[in-house]
């Protein structure tokens, strides 16, 4: 495929969501896959609601996720003239016509239609004046929209969609559109199709719900005399209860920033997005950046909407299972080299860090951080669920202290003891530290089981985590002592 160009043409409204976030992530991998180009180009007439700190939002998060342009970014706020002059050639041409009725003659015929249940698409009135008519209305001052004339035949605008087929919408069903507002703003359907063209795009990549101007669109192209793309209509992403993701209806919990700020790494969330709506033949669930740009094709797209199952507010649930799950998959096989610096942002960021972990303790520090990622999900874990490792002021989960340390009344005794065995032993290793374990029970017929979960609670307030020997030269010998021996006297019945 040759000449690929696409583009991602976000309104500058709000965040970057994630509906947003797959369409850019879907144009960029096809972009990439086809050796093309992927355009950036902030769609910002809308003057009222365009806001610069929605740009810098959007613009940020595409950087975080990776997502990289080759263009841009343009803005459509710059292109109004191109736009108006498209307006008036099509008036020149007579594909379109000046509109004088006014706001309330509209909905006046609209209250009308919908009284006598008849149609409701605007009549034409203005269309049937003569050049005359309409002189006497521009001398007096009257405003206008333009409006796209649609053909009044029995044919059909034909649009071959590369995701859903052959789509037809009569002429009959299309009413004759406003293009141009009487301010000179171009609508979206006018600024669209002369952006495309502009920017030479090849592809037009967006939601299912652009359907519906697509076939308005492809009137505009071929009365300019535009070569049209081809146009892959994807499906939508749905909240569990089948509305469409936004986030004035969602909240920050559909933004990208809000993934980003709880420890989300960027390719994580981007291979799942990906899988919102996209599927391989295989039905593979995992991919490194360069695997999905191979991978990716529209015939992998799906026609059903993709559900975004999260419950806001549960901390147990606050996302989408399945993002998760991929997010912890990918910190547990990403080179350390490039999870370390995930691991030193969040760790400076709580005031945990130490700067001898990139000094002689850079192997302690590298070790533990590998040594625990496999039983994280996000990179805030590390400070949360990992806190023990790297500070001594870490909270003690409550069902573990009455479980494992308050259950068994030998534990206390049990656990001081193994501390004073802790302290004599001539090398503190995987191999010795056992070995006492093992020892201790037998020695006082109690199952090694119960003291290993009674030590793990004790140094690291917690029920599980990673083996317990391994966890213990984690924590080096003088903490676990210490940990153990402080559990013992405050945490024991």
């Amino acid at each position: 495929m040759e000449n690929v160009r696409v583009r991602f043409a976000p309104s500058p409204t709000g965040y970057l969501h994630i509906g947003g976030a797959r369409t850019a992530l879907y144009n960029w991998l096809f972009a990439r896959k086809h050796k093309g180009a992927f355009i950036l180009r902030i769609e910002d007439t809308d003057t009222e609601r365009s806001t610069q700190s929605s740009i810098d939002e959007i613009l940020d998060g595409m950087r975080w996720l990776g997502i990289d342009w080759d263009e841009g970014p343009y803005y459509q706020s710059e292109r109004i003239g191109r736009h108006q002059e498209a307006a008036r050639r099509l008036l020149e041409t007579g594909h379109a016509y000046k509109c004088f009725c006014t706001r309330e003659e509209l909905e006046a015929k609209r209250g009308h239609a919908l009284k006598e249940k008849t149609d409701s698409k605007y009549d034409g009135t203005c269309r049937r004046l003569s050049d005359e008519e309409i002189k006497k209305r521009e001398d007096r001052g009257m405003p206008y929209v333009v409006r796209f004339k649609t053909p009044q035949t029995d044919g059909a605008v034909v649009l071959e969609d590369a995701v859903y087929g052959t789509i037809e919408k009569r002429y009959a069903d299309i009413e004759d559109f406003v293009i141009l507002r009487s301010d000179g703003h171009p609508l979206y359907v006018l600024s669209n199709a002369v952006d495309d063209n502009i920017d030479r795009i090849s592809h037009v990549l967006r939601g299912q719900d652009g359907i519906a101007n697509t076939p308005k669109q492809i009137l505009i192209y071929d009365a300019l005399g535009f070569k049209k793309p081809v146009f892959a209509h994807m499906s939508l992403t749905l909240d569990t209860k089948k509305a469409k993701i936004s986030k004035r209806k969602h909240g920050e919990v559909v933004t990208v920033a809000y993934y980003k700020e709880r420890g989300f790494l960027p390719w994580a969330l981007c291979n799942f997005l990906a899988l919102l709506g996209w599927a391989t033949s295989d039905s593979r669930e995992f991919f490194t950046r360069e695997e999905m740009i191979e991978a990716f094709s529209l015939e992998g797209i799906s026609r059903s909407n993709a559900i975004f199952n999260y419950t806001a507010g549960d901390p147990k649930n606050w996302t989408d299972p399945k993002a998760i799950s991929i997010n912890a998959r990918y910190m547990s096989m990403l080179p350390l080299d490039e999870l370390i610096p995930y691991v030193r942002d969040e760790l400076k960021s709580s005031n945990l860090w130490d700067d001898a972990w990139d000094g002689d303790k850079k192997q302690w520090f590298y070790s533990v951080v590998d040594l625990i990622r496999t039983r994280l999900h996000t990179i805030k874990d590390f400070s949360t669920l990992g806190r023990p490792y790297f500070a001594d002021d870490y909270s003690f989960e409550e069902a573990a202290v009455q479980k494992n340390l308050k259950k068994e009344p030998r534990i206390k005794d049990s656990i001081s003891e193994l501390a004073d065995m802790f302290e004599q032993l001539p090398a503190f290793d995987l191999e010795s530290t056992e070995h006492a374990v093992r020892e201790l029970s037998e020695k006082l017929g109690i199952k090694a089981g119960l003291i290993i979960n009674g030590v793990r609670t004790a140094v690291t307030g917690q029920a599980a985590g990673p083996g317990l020997f391994e966890l213990l030269m984690a924590v080096g010998r003088e903490r676990v002592i210490a940990r153990i021996r402080n559990a013992a006297a405050h945490l024991c019945t």
